[in-house]
């Protein structure tokens, strides 16, 4: 390990595949790095999963494998638990990461010879670490807009992000209207990036996918960004379609329970994702139009490209590069006229996708985060 270590404030290691883990796993081939698990973003509520939650950040735990890697062939980096309290902007927790968890961090940055780190920055509770780390440089990953964040205490958590912006060095942001929103003068737009050769690659077939019927499938989080009821009348309209996600439950999904061609296969880990998409007529990005959905740069739509299959999906920003290699969708007709479509998705429309997409890799989005975080002791 021969480059700059660095230290990350992110979300809990191994528990989705997020662009910072996809990112800072790349980064551990050549430096070591110090994890941070997540502090929280809202305060938790009196129910038993949150509270379940509390003990475990208390006691400095996790029910996610530390070990678990983003990517199987990728370096785990050194694990941190924060014991900290989720109440986001609170006087008490904001003096408490100043000082107790401050000084945790900084012994096990000693444990591991960690000196000078970049400091990493994606979730903004972690304001308070700027200056007490002996840091390089600062960095603001900002992959979502935290003001319409499902799941966030937002009134807080915008105030800790301000505060951030100002302190940070670098500020790298995940889509355009991201990036609007930060001073110009530091901030760079750093687009997700993919696993190429995961995607574009032939895998074998998943053995739980339905037989008989065309496939139009999702992967992902089955949250409330996601518009169940137009994906509940689709599947009802098209009977002679399987309708396939692939994810966490994390919203009502009654309406499409009670359809019998929807079928849901529960979350999967992201190396086994190819043996899913490349076997779906349709891969779906069927999302609300809301400011959340507005601001994001979703991984899996250059995913879904890379792996060659037909792509329909509502519209938003971020689809714009890739416009004319996908159909937008955004009422039920036009959902199940594009399904009819992908019967005539062909070899040359799959290597137009992936044409397009080979050159986005997460390795070539490393080096311009690195090359931008060199210029800011230039």
């Amino acid at each position: 390990m021969n480059e700059r270590p660095i230290v990350v404030s992110g979300e809990d290691w191994g528990r989705h595949p997020s662009s910072t883990q996809h990112l800072i796993g790349r980064l551990g081939k050549t430096r070591d790095i110090l994890w941070i698990n997540s502090m929280g973003l809202r305060r938790p509520k009196l129910n038993k999963a949150d509270l379940r939650r509390i003990v475990q950040k208390l006691l400095g735990s996790s029910s996610v494998a530390a070990d678990k890697p983003i990517e199987h062939a990728l370096p785990k980096p050194h694990i941190f638990e924060p014991r900290t309290l989720p109440l986001p902007g609170n006087p008490i927790a904001r003096w408490y990461n100043r000082r107790i968890l401050s000084a945790q961090i900084r012994k096990a940055c000693h444990a591991h010879n960690i000196r000078k780190p970049i400091l990493w920055i994606s979730l903004p509770v972690a304001v308070d670490l700027i200056g007490q780390l002996d840091e390089f440089v600062v960095v603001y990953y900002c992959g979502d807009d935290f003001g319409g964040l499902a799941g966030v205490d937002h009134a807080p958590v915008i105030k800790l992000e301000q505060e951030l912006v100002a302190k940070a060095d670098l500020i790298l942001a995940a889509s355009d209207n991201l990036a609007m929103k930060f001073p110009a003068e530091k901030t760079r737009v750093l687009a997700h990036g993919v696993d190429f050769e995961l995607f574009s690659n032939a895998a074998p077939r998943a053995d739980d996918l339905p037989e008989g019927k065309p496939i139009a499938g999702f992967y992902g989080s089955i949250s409330d960004w996601v518009d169940v009821t137009l994906l509940s009348a689709l599947a009802r309209a098209r009977p002679d379609w399987n309708f396939c996600l692939v994810g966490d439950i994390r919203t009502d999904v009654t309406l499409l329970a009670a359809c019998d061609n929807v079928h849901f296969l529960g979350p999967k880990p992201h190396h086994e994702l190819p043996g899913y998409v490349q076997h779906w007529e349709v891969a779906m990005l069927p999302f609300h139009d809301n400011a959340q959905i507005r601001a994001c740069n979703p991984l899996k739509l250059r995913e879904y490209l890379a792996s060659g299959t037909a792509v329909v999906s509502t519209n938003f920003p971020a689809l714009t590069p890739y416009k004319d290699l996908l159909t937008v969708a955004n009422t039920l007709d036009e959902f199940s006229q594009a399904l009819d479509a992908s019967r005539g998705h062909n070899t040359d429309k799959q290597s137009a996708q992936k044409a397009r997409v080979s050159t986005e890799s997460w390795d070539a989005r490393c080096q311009d985060a690195i090359e931008w975080i060199s210029q800011c002791k230039n």
